[in-house]
């Protein structure tokens, strides 16, 4: 194995700051509109959560700053190590999780420890991220001619170091991490260069059981029910299809959010100010907040915070050239990339109702410390590689 060439730049100068700077607007945003959620806003006013997402966001950073000093070859090492204590936290989750929490939500997602909540799952999904980074690369470095055949087994390989991952998570029933999983693993194999002879007939059977389970859910949600499915998730594609047909039932908390939205206009009501109840405000509808208070204009600043975010992650990956790190930079991206569609299209009534977080926003401690260690592994990059971008020459990480 051998690693790329360093620069002789200094630390400072080879930090990131456009990345940086997309995070710093994030968090602001996050602090003003938790205050304003939390304290302006509610019935029982607390500084509590707004302080709290500021020391989450304190450890964030001590989390992504020891990450970004990792180099390549010392996170292709820890690749395995990390893979393995993220199957053993979700295996003890199931086993200890928080009981209260549990009741509350359904979910054994959750370990408590005092007042503090922490959800492994949130920081497993950086150690998927990895480790599928390194399996894709090696597959690459060892096979000198892509065929069908090869093809079909990096695939196999995939879905075999995915599946434990993504069992262990379906056991927590918890449907909205799941299918952050899914997005992972797919946008990292859409890049791994698998042939579309094989692509292709795997989205189509996806494709069809997709269809099939949206038929089943609008006429024949018995056999769903009796292969695990819950009242619960039903409910949620119901308040998708007509989020006002029971605006005082299970579609309240859509249906509210809606109006929040609506009623914040072009340039919003202003900081702390609230006319509509929206349930869970804090922490998966924290966007109702924002279009209420900050209006159409402050949603779309939002927006292109993170399309600035992810603009400059992948300027880092085409200007490194590094492919294990594009590997991984890809699994970031979609993981984000999912999270803000997810949650702004559930918020505004175009997507059902997950429970996913809008990240570096929302409430949430173990949310944002997935994603601050994420930032680290793309910081990562930049940190410890030279820039290729006007050369001939195209390295990566392997064996060769």
């Amino acid at each position: 194995m051998r690693n790329q060439q360093k620069s002789p730049k200094s630390d400072v100068s080879k930090i990131d700051y456009g990345i940086i700077l997309s995070v710093l607007l994030l968090a602001l945003i996050s602090i003003v509109t938790l205050y304003s959620t939390t304290y302006l806003m509610s019935t029982t006013p607390s500084l509590t959560p707004t302080i709290m997402q500021v020391v989450w966001y304190a450890i964030g950073t001590v989390a992504a700053v020891v990450v970004m000093h990792f180099d390549s070859e010392q996170l292709w090492k820890l690749a395995p190590v990390a893979y393995a204590l993220g199957i053993l936290l979700l295996v003890l989750v199931l086993i200890f999780y928080d009981r209260p929490t549990y009741e509350l939500q359904g979910a054994k997602s959750w370990f408590k420890f005092g007042p503090v909540t922490f959800q492994p799952s949130e920081v497993v999904k950086i150690a998927l991220i990895v480790m599928l980074g390194r399996v894709i690369t090696q597959h690459n470095v060892e096979i000198e001619e892509r065929t069908v055949k090869t093809d079909g087994r990096l695939i196999l390989k995939l879905g075999l170091w995915s599946l434990p991952l993504l069992v262990l998570i379906m056991a927590q029933n918890d449907l909205g991490t799941t299918l952050v999983y899914l997005a992972i693993i797919i946008g990292m194999t859409l890049l791994s260069g698998v042939s579309w002879k094989i692509l292709l007939p795997v989205f189509g059977t996806i494709g069809l059981i997709g269809f099939v389970l949206i038929y089943l859910v609008l006429y024949n949600r018995d056999l769903l029910m009796s292969i695990g499915f819950q009242n619960y998730q039903f409910a949620r594609i119901d308040t998708w299809l007509n989020p006002f047909a029971d605006s005082r039932g299970d579609a309240f908390q859509l249906a509210q959010s809606m109006k929040a939205i609506g009623s914040g206009k072009v340039f919003g009501k202003g900081l702390g100010i609230s006319e509509v109840y929206v349930p869970v405000r804090e922490s998966d509808m924290i966007f109702a907040t924002i279009g209420e208070n900050f209006g159409f204009i402050g949603g779309c600043f939002v927006v292109f915070v993170y399309f600035l975010l992810i603009y400059q992650m992948i300027r880092i990956c085409f200007d490194t050239k590094n492919e294990f790190y594009a590997y991984m930079t890809t699994g970031v991206i979609m993981m984000i990339l999912f999270h803000v569609l997810e949650n702004i299209g559930m918020t505004i009534g175009l997507l059902p109702i997950t429970g996913i977080p809008l990240p570096f926003i929302s409430q949430g401690g173990s949310a944002l410390l997935g994603n601050m260690l994420a930032v680290g592994l793309v910081m990562s990059m930049r940190f410890h590689y030279r820039s290729y971008m006007f050369s001939e020459e195209e390295e990566h990480y392997g064996m060769r």
